[in-house]
C-alpha cells in the first residue's frame, strides 16, 4: 500500500516540524512538504495528524508462557501497536518463570511465534520469584531487558544488596516492584478515605516508600542502575527527588492511571483495583510535579490482562491489575497536554525517548501516527487485549491511532480508504 500523509507534523530531535510523508508498504520513503501523490494511493490529510517514533512501555505483562487465557503474545502485542507501541518490556511473573535461560528461552519461543511488536523480556531476579536465591542473572543477561521481581518486591535487603552487584556487574537495570508486604496487611485499596468510607482494607503508602527509601540507598551503596516501577506515592517521588540530586543512577516510571485519577474516582469494581492502588489527589498532584520536573522520567502502562471472572468481584476481591496500552496515549494526551499541563514533545520524552535512552533502545523505522482531533468514549468491547479491566471505560478521549511500523513494516493500521 502507498499512503500519503498530507501536511502532518513529524517529530523529530525533541520538536515537531511540518511535513508530507509519503509510505511504501510500510515503510516510510519521503518526508517533506509538497511530496507528489503517486496515483491510487491512500491520502490522509487532517488538520491535526502527527507522526512520531514508535512509543515504548517498559512495563508490561503478556501472560505467555502459562496464562494465556489471560492475554497471548499475538493479542497483548497488537494492543500495543493500536496504542502506538512499537517495543514493549515483559514482566517475568510467568510459568516458567524466567529465571535462568532454559526457562527464559520458553518465553523467547513465544516472543518469535507470536509478537507483533519489539519485546524485551525481563529475567526474574530471584528464582521463582520467591525472594530466597538468586537468579541466574549472569546466562539471561545478553537476552533481557533488566531484572525485576514485579509483582512481588524483594523483601531480603541482603537479597537485593546481591542482586545489584550482580546486575551492576552485568550492566543490567534492576527494575524493582517495591512493596514490604508486612505493611500491606491485607489491603486491597489505598489506605484512605474511600477504604474508611466502605469499610475495605486498606494499603498505606509506607509498604510502597519504605522499600523505595531501602533499595535507593542500596543503589547509592552498589552503584548499580536502579529503576523503580510504577510510583504511586508523594513520598517516592520526594526520595527519588532527593537521591537523582545526590547522584544516584536512578529513574522511575508511573502510570496513566495514577496521573489521571486518585481514589475519588473509586468505584466498586475490579477495574479500579491495581497494585499499587490509586492514591490521594496529593499523591497524584506530586506525580505530574514529579513528571514536569524531571523527577519522574518516563510513563509506563502496568498493563495487566486478568479474565473477565477474575475482575467480577469489585475491590475486595478481584485479582490486581487493568489493561492500558490501547489508552495510555489519549488518555494522557487529553488530560495532560490538551489542558496545557504539558506539551506533546514533553509527553513524548516520556513515553519513548526516556525509556530508549535508559534502557538502550535504538529501534529503526519505527513509527506510528496520530488523528490528535479524533474524539471516541473508550471502548473496552473494541479492545485487541484480552483484557477488558480498564478505569478509563467510558472516558471521552482524543487520538486516535491511524498506523503503527516496526522496523518498516506495518504492525497496525486503521481502515483507511483512498481519496
Amino acid at each position: 500500500m502507498t499512503l500519503v500523509l498530507k501536511n502532518a507534523r513529524i517529530y523529530a530531535n525533541g520538536a515537531f516540524a511540518p511535513t508530507d510523508a509519503l509510505l511504501e508498504d510500510g515503510r516510510l520513503v519521503a518526508m517533506e512538504m509538497g511530496i507528489p501523490v503517486p496515483s491510487r494511493a491512500v491520502v490522509l490529510e487532517k488538520p491535526n495528524i502527527v507522526l512520531f517514533p514508535g512509543l515504548i512501555d517498559v512495563h508490561v505483562h503478556l501472560r505467555e508462557p502459562g496464562f494465556s487465557y489471560k492475554e497471548t503474545m499475538e493479542t497483548g502485542t497488537l494492543a500495543a501497536a493500536r496504542g502506538g507501541f512499537t517495543r514493549v518490556c515483559a514482566m517475568p511473573n510467568l510459568d516458567p518463570v524466567p529465571d535462568s535461560l532454559e526457562a527464559l528461552n520458553a518465553q523467547l519461543d513465544c516472543i518469535r511465534a507470536g509478537a507483533k511488536v519489539r519485546v524485551s523480556p525481563y529475567g526474574a531476579i530471584t528464582c521463582g520469584e520467591k525472594g530466597e536465591t538468586l537468579a541466574d542473572m549472569a546466562a539471561m543477561a545478553p537476552f533481557v531487558a533488566g531484572f525485576s521481581d514485579d509483582g512481588r518486591g524483594v523483601q531480603s535487603e541482603e537479597m537485593m544488596r546481591a542482586a545489584m552487584l550482580e546486575a551492576r556487574r552485568l550492566n543490567k537495570i534492576v527494575a524493582a516492584h517495591c512493596e514490604d508486604m508486612a505493611l500491606v496487611r491485607g489491603g486491597c485499596i489505598h489506605d484512605g478515605a474511600y477504604a474508611r468510607a466502605h469499610a475495605l482494607p486498606g494499603i498505606c503508602s509506607e509498604s510502597e516508600w519504605r522499600q523505595v527509601e531501602r533499595d535507593l540507598r542500596l543503589a547509592e551503596e552498589t552503584g548499580c542502575k536502579y529503576h523503580v516501577c510504577h510510583v504511586s506515592t508523594k513520598e517516592s517521588v520526594a526520595l527519588i527527588r532527593a537521591a537523582k540530586a545526590r547522584g544516584v543512577d536512578v529513574t522511575c516510571e508511573t502510570g496513566p492511571h495514577y496521573l489521571t485519577l486518585d481514589e475519588n474516582c473509586l468505584q466498586d469494581d475490579g477495574r479500579f483495583k491495581m497494585n499499587p492502588p490509586l492514591r490521594a489527589k496529593e499523591d497524584r498532584e506530586a506525580l505530574v510535579q514529579g513528571l514536569l520536573d524531571g523527577t519522574v522520567d518516563m510513563i509506563a502502562t502496568d498493563h495487566a490482562p486478568h479474565s473477565a471472572a477474575e475482575k467480577s468481584r469489585g475491590l475486595r476481591s478481584s485479582l490486581m491489575g487493568v489493561v492500558g496500552l490501547e489508552t495510555a496515549f489519549p488518555v494522557l494526551y487529553t488530560h495532560l497536554v490538551r489542558t496545557g499541563a504539558m506539551t506533546l514533545e514533553a509527553l513524548l520524552a516520556r513515553m519513548r525517548d526516556n525509556p530508549a535512552a535508559r534502557f538502550g533502545f535504538d529501534d529503526q523505522n519505527d513509527w506510528t501516527a496520530f488523528d490528535l482531533d479524533s474524539a471516541y468514549a473508550v471502548d473496552p468491547r473494541a479492545f485487541l487485549s484480552r483484557g477488558r479491566a480498564t478505569p478509563f471505560a467510558g472516558m471521552e478521549v482524543f487520538g486516535e491511532c491511524l498506523l503503527t511500523i516496526v522496523g518498516g513494516k506495518i504492525a497496525w493500521q486503521h481502515r483507511m480508504t483512498a481519496n
